[in-house]
């Protein structure tokens, strides 16, 4: 017997509303907007229900992680090939996508919340797993070190120096640690 009450989790459209707002707030005016009120002011959703299910920014970004996945291509079994798709994935998404704007949120909201800085790690941790993934399946040891040497230089340009993505020096990324890759397992 089923007992009547509230839902464990808001409706979808209600969560899809409030989460979209939420971006479009956190891109254009920062963490420090994702409150309950102002997103009760931008979406109609009663105070409560967003009190709720997110009653502090942490949430909100949390929630925003969790719905924003990152699809690789299927491995093709060519380090270099796999290695270039993924870095031009990451090239369109520090472009196009709110990717880098994302990050420098929520690198402002750990200066203000030490409890976002999880937040942080997790979603940097996201951007370097398919590169870890495509040098593991290949039995690459260090793996996190050669991701890292992939992702790091991106995430500088996008991030500190307010650079363009560029993806021809990306790929030159790519050949040299491949380079360094085959000069270790030769």
């Amino acid at each position: 017997m089923t007992r009547p009450g509230r839902p464990a989790g808001p409706a979808a459209d209600t969560e899809s509303a409030v989460l979209t707002a939420a971006l479009e707030l956190l891109l254009t005016e920062g963490a420090a907007a994702l409150t309950p009120q102002r997103l009760h002011a931008v979406t109609g959703v009663a105070r409560t229900t967003i009190y709720r299910h997110w009653p502090m920014p942490r949430d909100f970004l949390a929630a925003l992680i969790a719905v924003a996945p990152h699809e690789s291509p299927e491995p093709s079994g060519d380090l270099a090939a796999d290695l270039h798709a993924e870095t031009d994935l990451l090239c369109d998404r520090l472009r196009d996508k709110p990717v880098a704007a994302f990050l420098r949120a929520l690198v402002t909201a750990s200066s203000a919340d030490p409890s976002c800085a999880e937040l942080r790690h997790r979603y940097v941790e996201d951007l370097l797993e398919p590169f870890r993934v495509a040098l593991g399946e290949l039995g690459v040891s260090d793996a996190e070190e050669a991701a890292s040497a992939l992702v790091s230089p991106l995430l500088v340009d996008a991030l500190l120096l307010d650079r363009p993505v560029d993806r021809a020096r990306a790929h030159r990324a790519v050949d040299a640690v491949l380079i360094r890759l085959g000069a270790r397992m030769s």
